[in-house]
Order: C-alpha cells, then sequence, then structure tokens
C-alpha cells in the first residue's frame, strides 16, 4: 500500500499537516524520531503539562490540541522511527525499534524543523556547556534545570527559558546576551511589521518582566565571549558596557537562533539559497510549500524560521495543497479552505523581519578565532579551514577531502554553516557560491544489524 502523503516530522507543522490531510481523506503515514509527538517546542507534551504546565506555559499548552489531532483512523503513527534515506518515487527508509523498515508515498512533507545554529566560541566543547534548547528538551521531559547556569547569546528564546527557569525555583545566575543597541535601533525600519504582531512583543515583555522581577542580571552587547575551565565549565568571561566581566559558573548556555533543518531536503536535490535576513540556506518553496521536486513539500521552520503557529498553518496548507494534488479537494474547494489560513500566516510572519535585525547571529561565533573547534565531530579548528582555503579549497565538499570536516556522526548539521562562512569570507565569495555539503543517504547513523534486521525490504511497514 501506498500511501497518500508520508509526512517527516511531528512537530507543530507535521502535527497538523497529518491531521488536516486526514480530514480530507488522505491516508497519512506520520514518521518522527520521538516516542510521542510533540516535535521539540511541544516535547512530551501530553505528560509534560499535566506534570510542569504552571512551569511552561499556555502557550506550550497549545500543543496538546494538536496531538490530540493524531487520534485519527487515516493516519499511522510510527513513533521512534529515524529516517536515513528518501529515493526516488518516495520511498523511506527508517529504523524503529533496532531493525529498519520502509514506507512508501505519493508525496512527502518534510516537516523536520529547525536546529541551533552552532555556537562556536572558545571552550564551547567542555563539558558543563549545552545549548539553550537541550536545557529546555531536560526541562520538559524530565524536568532538569541546570543549576548555577549562564545564560549566553541572543535571541526570544533565551527570554522564555530564563523565565521557564526562573519559575522552576532555579534562575540562571545571568544573561549574558549579543545583540547591541544598533542592532535594536536597526530593526525599527521593520517596527510596522512587529507591531502586526503587538501579541508576540506582549509575550517578549510579560517574560523580560518575569526576569527582572527575579532579578536576574542582565548584560548586553557582549563581545570576547570565552568559556574557561580546566576539564569542565568553570566561568564564562566576556567584554559588555565597557569592562571586562567573569561569572563563575557550572553550566553554560548557548544560544543565538535557530536555522532550518534541511538535510532531507538537499539529500534530494531541493534548491536553496542564501538568506542574508536570517544568515542561512533555505530550500524554495513556493505558498503551498511546494519544491522544485515534485511531489515533495517542505512547511514549517525547515523552509524558514517563523515559529510555533507560523508552523502549524503552513503545514495545514502544504496539506491541502497535497489533498488538491491527489484528487482530494478541488482547486476551488482548497483555496476556499485556504484563504484565511493565507491571511493568518502573513499576519504572524509580519514580526519575523523585526526579531530578525534586533537579534542578530553572534558575530564572533559566526567567524571564530583560528583556534576555536567548528567541527565537533573531527575536532577540526576554524584555522585549519582557512588555511584549506588558503591551499585552493572553495567549498565545503572540498573541505570534507582536505580535512574531514562533515564527515562525523551528525554529517555536517552542526559544522556546515560555520564551514561555509569561513569559506566565503576567506576565498571572497558569497555564501551561495561556496555551497554547503553534498548530503547522500544515509541522513543518520543506521547499523548494519538495523539493516540486516529488515523484514521483507520493499514492503510497506506501515500497512
Amino acid at each position: 500500500m501506498t500511501r497518500d502523503l508520508v509526512v517527516i516530522g511531528a512537530g507543530p507543522a507535521g502535527m497538523a499537516a497529518a491531521a488536516t490531510a486526514a480530514e480530507a481523506g488522505l491516508s497519512v503515514a506520520l514518521l518522527d524520531e520521538q516516542k510521542r509527538p510533540g516535535g521539540q517546542i511541544y516535547r512530551d507534551v501530553d505528560r509534560a503539562m499535566v506534570r510542569r504546565g504552571a512551569i511552561l506555559g499556555a502557550d506550550f499548552a497549545h500543543g496538546a490540541g494538536l496531538t490530540a489531532g493524531l487520534r485519527h483512523d487515516r493516519i499511522k503513527h510510527l513513533a521512534g522511527a529515524v529516517v536515513w534515506a528518501i529515493e526516488e518515487g518516495f520511498r523511506v527508509s527508517y529504523t524503529q525499534d533496532g531493525k529498519g523498515a520502509q514506507v512508501s508515498g505519493a508525496r512527502v512533507l518534510l516537516a523536520t524543523g529547525a536546529l541551533e545554529r552552532p555556537m562556536p566560541v572558545p571552550g564551547w566543547t567542555m563539558p558543563g556547556v549545552m545549548t539553550a534548547g537541550a536545557a529546555q528538551i531536560l526541562l520538559k521531559q524530565s524536568g532538569v534545570v541546570p543549576r548555577r547556569a549562564v545564560l549566553v547569546g541572543s535571541g526570544p528564546l533565551i527570554y522564555l527559558i530564563a523565565a521557564q527557569m526562573v519559575r522552576a525555583g532555579t534562575p540562571p545566575l545571568a544573561l549574558v546576551e549579543t545583540q547591541t543597541r544598533g542592532d535594536m535601533m536597526g530593526a525599527m525600519r521593520h517596527l510596522g511589521g512587529a507591531l502586526r504582531g503587538f501579541w508576540t512583543l506582549a509575550k517578549g515583555l510579560k517574560l523580560l518582566a518575569e526576569i527582572t522581577r527575579a532579578r536576574v542580571p542582565r548584560h548586553t552587547g557582549a563581545t570576547q565571549i570565552a568559556i574557561e575551565g580546566a576539564d569542565r565549565a568553570e566561568a564564562i568571561t566576556f567584554h559588555a558596557a565597557g569592562r571586562a566581566h567573569r561569572i563563575v559558573c557550572d553550566t553554560v548556555l548557548l544560544h543565538h537562533g535557530v536555522v532550518p533543518n534541511t538535510q532531507a531536503a538537499r539529500s534530494l536535490g531541493v534548491t536553496h539559497r542564501w538568506n542574508t535576513a536570517q544568515q542561512c540556506f533555505l530550500p524554495q518553496v513556493d505558498d503551498w510549500g511546494a519544491t522544485d521536486v515534485p511531489g515533495l513539500m517542505i512547511a514549517g521552520d525547515g523552509a524558514g524560521i517563523g515559529g510555533a503557529t507560523v508552523a502549524e498553518i503552513a503545514g495545514r496548507l502544504a496539506a491541502l495543497h497535497a489533498a488538491c494534488e491527489t484528487g482530494h479537494l478541488t482547486r476551488e474547494q482548497r483555496d476556499a479552505r485556504a484563504g484565511s489560513l493565507h491571511r493568518a500566516l502573513d499576519k504572524d510572519r509580519a514580526i519575523r523581519p523585526f526579531l530578525d535585525a534586533a537579534y542578530p547571529p553572534f558575530a564572533q561565533a559566526l567567524a571564530p578565532a583560528d583556534a576555536t573547534i567548528v567541527c565537533r565531530c573531527e575536532e577540526v579548528t576554524a584555522g585549519t579551514i582557512r588555511a584549506h582555503a588558503g591551499l585552493g579549497c572553495t567549498g565545503p565538499n572540498q573541505a570534507k577531502a582536505f580535512g574531514r570536516a562533515g564527515m562525523g556522526p551528525c554529517q555536517g548539521r552542526y559544522c556546515g554553516l560555520t564551514v561555509t562562512g569561513i569559506l566565503a569570507q576567506a576565498n571572497g565569495q558569497t555564501p551561495d557560491e561556496t555551497g554547503y555539503y553534498r548530503i547522500r543517504p544515509p541522513l543518520k547513523p543506521v547499523t548494519l544489524g538495523e539493516l540486516a534486521a529488515m523484514d521483507n525490504p520493499g514492503q510497506d511497514a506501515a500497512e
């Protein structure tokens, strides 16, 4: 049996798309790496809301409505399924419970979400240093809150996590923020769009008020950030307000934005272009999420960072388009249902230019010092990548041959943008001219044992 639609990822975009498609009459297979739906934003929402709802907040609770939509006869939810290949004709290979399996679809929707942008600064690979998003996952899934922690970087997520830590009774020692007053002034040209999303601004101000009431120190415009320690993080040093600072701590939580997870889309040959505002590559999609690969769509943060509400709406639009393409809806029916969704999408996206300008990535981490490791898997430094450029290396794929950057278990997910940025700067090229890693299956590590345990290769495991 070939499903009408295979959705990869059970975050807000994937859950909304699966439910909308099923309601329109499509048979749907929904694959996700986690044992329970929700993605990173609504991670384990059904259990976490019962145990930690007061800490995580009302926005997090919205995810429970999306998980409820998956209880539909036409949706086959494959939990704990790690997708490692998508072949032409949309045969999706994955591993689940220690063995390989496959499912096929007439169409595929990638709802793989975003990755936290790596923040390579001196000392970032030491124990005791983690991403802010990883700390939030610990809170959502296990109720664990890092103690004596400092939040470092920029972006609204820092304020949300800091407020959640305050509610949990373990506030951060400080917020070390890299955005400057000049960034905020530059963002004012987008104030009109920001005011259209005034509710988002209001949420941000409320979070800042919580942090202020808890007397959490804030340092803005931080530069020269470094993490000190012998065999683990012991302190963070930086410059702000014209002087040097040092904060003794046990944990450092790094965050300076998120970027689309494009590995699966790149493996299928989807065209990507550099987006200056978000400082990353974006897959090229139309208003319905359709790509230049027939039958393949992308929705949510994997198509460009917009947040949970935007992702949910985009997922519903992609599902309506799939329903039209498979003959379950006429074009008129699709457009009638999509009108209000398109209007809501435009409204919710209006604040994004303001946020992108007000909270840019940390410049020092985009162009790390020579001694800073940028490829953690293979322990390749920024200086090594610059040396490759001096030897004639013009792109990330050549860099693999020169020094194995991007060839470790993460397969370039976390070093790819940094390597592209370093090479582009060193060679005087644009990121589009420099390019990105060529992605091939397996998208995630898969063992020979998992392949050998595959029952009847070629048979649809979702039947």
